[in-house]
């Protein structure tokens, strides 16, 4: 008997052992290259940032028509986020990502001819349309390739991303900016919009030749191990492999599911926090006292890798803990605390940083750890929709809030009501976590 079940456990071991390989693999296969896209992705966002600290001047813009195109984007990205997604479950990753990658590259590169707001309004839109779906896609394929109790530490990875696009943002787009502008004519945000605009056009075509939709497609698998990894995603949440996402009912679940809507607030109020320092922490910083623009450019990789190292330490303590209110109401309710504190003012400039810095850990951190919950109540047919509804509606914070910050600074001339709002939306989704989800619901083991 005993050595019955010494062989059994022995067994166990080496399966659990062959498992971990596995993921190994896949992660080693699909996260690496997926990371560089969104990280390309999110540069390309946010670069308007900092070319605001030479395009406002050159083009005569104010705060709030900048927030406003700021804005933009998310109408166009709102619009067809979820239509994308439902696409990518039909015609697969590789296509999609490909053609996603193609036409906001092409865009991004294409914001270097803005020279009235009607352009950057237009230019802004068409980016948002042309992105549109990225990120869900990748949450939803990460779904193929991971099961449950392992995507949030994949997921930490891909919002690190954020942070390191802000590392990048700020050692690339200053110096751009200062040293490139003359050359050709050109001012220096139109060279950093194409500077950094091409690498997606690159990435487009590598995508389409490296991807593939599922792991039955991969080559590098055996039979074996496809088998195996397909079962292994889709025992703990009924299997993504078999959704018919681009399924109309899909869509239908998703609308009439309340928890799409709890899950969309929490986003919501999350995302308005978080672009506002992708979008305004340049202006910040200059606020701050620095006014060269490489100087603002350098400082704000500190905030932005502090949150990079933040976010990863975080959501792998809440994996590891298999816990997630807590963890979720400690980042949201301390960052929207941190983010008060910078309407103190002080005069120290290193105590500034400090205190935006640890609101940037914070809510950076907050996001794997929102984004490792709705897995958990979204399954079968509504998950691809699902995600992308939540992402979509909550989403819309990318249209209100750097509208909203124009307004408050162009006819304050200061963002202290703004940051308020922005603190107390980010308590508030930490409340309403705490209270909508089970303290139950923990990642499966």
């Amino acid at each position: 008997m005993q050595n019955s079940l010494e062989l059994g456990s022995s067994r166990v071991s080496h399966a659990t052992a062959d498992d971990n390989q596995l993921f190994v693999k896949a992660a080693w296969r699909t996260i690496p290259f997926l990371f560089v896209c969104y990280v390309v992705s999110f540069l390309d966002r946010i670069n308007i940032g900092f070319a605001q600290l030479q395009m406002k001047h050159d083009l005569g813009f104010s705060d709030a028509m900048y927030g406003l195109g700021a804005a933009v984007f998310y109408i166009g990205y709102v619009l067809c986020e979820v239509p994308s997604n439902m696409l990518l479950a039909k015609y697969g990753a590789r296509r999609t990502f490909t053609r996603i990658m193609l036409l906001w590259g092409a865009a991004s590169v294409s914001m270097m001819f803005v020279s009235k707001p009607s352009h950057f309004y237009f230019m802004r839109f068409m980016l948002g349309v042309f992105e549109a779906g990225f990120f869900p896609g990748i949450v939803l394929y990460l779904t193929y390739w991971f099961p449950a109790n392992r995507r949030a530490a994949v997921m930490s990875v891909f919002f690190a991303g954020v942070a390191v696009a802000g590392v990048l943002g700020g050692l690339m787009s200053g110096w751009i900016m200062r040293d490139m502008g003359g050359v050709l004519g050109l001012y220096g945000w139109q060279w950093m919009f194409a500077l950094e605009g091409a690498p997606a056009l690159l990435l487009a075509f590598v995508a389409f030749f490296y991807l593939v939709d599922k792991p039955q497609d991969a080559r590098w698998l055996s039979d074996a191990q496809k088998r195996r990894l397909v079962a292994l995603c889709t025992q703990n949440d009924g299997g993504p492999q078999s959704r018919s996402a681009h399924d109309t009912r899909s869509f239908a679940a998703a609308l009439v599911n309340p928890r799409v809507y709890l899950f969309a607030f929490i986003y919501f109020s999350l995302t308005c926090a978080s672009l506002t320092l992708n979008f305004w922490m340049p202006l910040m910083i200059r606020d701050f006292g620095i006014k060269d623009v490489v100087q603002v450019s350098l400082y704000t990789v500190i905030p932005n890798a502090i949150g990079a190292v933040g976010l990863v330490l975080i959501a792998r303590r809440s994996d590891r803990k298999a816990e997630r209110r807590h963890h979720f109401a400690f980042c949201t309710i301390g960052g929207g605390m941190a983010l008060a504190a910078l309407t103190l003012h002080l005069s120290s400039f290193a105590a500034m940083l400090a205190i935006l810095s640890v609101a940037s850990a914070l809510i950076f951190a907050a996001l794997p750890i929102f984004w490792a919950v709705p897995a958990s109540y979204l399954s079968g047919n509504a998950a691809a929709s699902g995600i992308a509804l939540i992402s979509s509606i909550g989403i819309t914070s990318g249209i209100v809030s750097p509208w909203v910050i124009g307004q408050i600074r162009t006819s304050t001339g200061s963002m202290d009501l703004a940051v308020y709002l922005l603190a107390g939306l980010l308590v508030m989704s930490g409340i309403a976590l705490m209270a909508g989800v089970k303290k139950t619901a923990t990642l499966p083991q």
